[in-house]
């Protein structure tokens, strides 16, 4: 395994990219990942001459969700602990970071990849993206990534995206606030967007994202130990080892076979 990281560093033009490249896995989110992600967004946060952060990707894939090899393996003996805490560390980095963060996305968003554009500030995403939380699909449930979903979401649209798990559009996803906006060009969007925010006072943008982040940070505090207990016994259970082993295999899990005939 190469010792490149994750997620690359570049600042340009006063904002600091965050290109997330791990292409053999489609940007899976692995503790190497998370841990690469959060080192860049601490740098770019004491970083005096970056004014935002872009969260981007490499790939036609943004990020495709847990690394299921990484999950099955953690299934089989060793504690999955370690990668709940390190994905609420990572979410929680990005809301606290105390410039702007944007995701710009041209590409799949799947799973726990939620986690990370639910916690930025922005996000614009382009045609070829498409959005779906399929942790129901594979036996376990968006516990950890429900704590940045849930505030965007009316309620009955939870039920009809998390409990499904179906595939849905930017335009979906602009229309529910999952994302800032759907865009033909997401690189000139997030220009536009860069160009406004250098007209704040680093000041007034860290204590304005301080306002925003107010109540999620406090659920973080209250709910984010035990969602991630929720979460690490789940990835454990015998039915998400199913579900994992399934679509790592490309074949459909025990319970989506067909219903017997009467």
């Amino acid at each position: 395994m190469t010792d490149a990281p994750l997620v690359r560093y570049e600042v340009r033009d006063g904002a600091a990219y965050l290109t997330i490249d791990s292409p053999h896995n489609r940007n899976a989110i692995s503790q190497r990942l998370l841990t690469d992600l959060r080192a860049g967004i601490d740098r770019a946060g004491i970083d005096d001459t970056v004014r935002a952060v872009v969260l981007t990707h490499d790939g036609g894939t943004f990020c495709a969700g847990a690394d299921l090899k990484e999950a099955a393996a953690s299934g089989a003996g060793s504690d999955p602990k370690s990668r709940t805490l390190a994905m609420i560390d990572a979410m929680r980095g990005v809301i606290e970071s105390p410039k702007p963060v944007i995701a710009q996305v041209n590409g799949h968003v799947r799973a726990g990849g939620f986690g990370l554009i639910g916690s930025c500030d922005f996000v614009f995403a382009g045609p070829e993206s498409t959005f779906a939380v399929t942790e129901t699909r594979i036996g376990v449930a968006p516990a950890m990534v429900s704590l940045v979903l849930l505030p965007h979401l009316p309620s009955r649209v939870a039920s009809s995206l998390l409990l499904t798990g179906r595939k849905f559009d930017a335009i979906e996803a602009a229309s529910h606030g999952l994302i800032t906006a759907a865009v033909d060009d997401p690189e000139a969007a997030v220009a536009d967007q860069l160009a406004e925010l250098r007209l704040c006072s680093p000041q007034g943008l860290r204590e304005t994202k301080q306002i925003l982040w107010h109540d999620v940070l406090a659920s973080f505090d209250e709910r984010a130990n035990a969602l991630g207990d929720q979460s690490a016994r789940l990835f454990g259970s015998p039915e998400s080892v199913e579900g994992m082993t399934a679509f790592l295999q490309k074949r459909a899990p025990s319970w989506a076979e067909p219903a017997a005939a009467h």
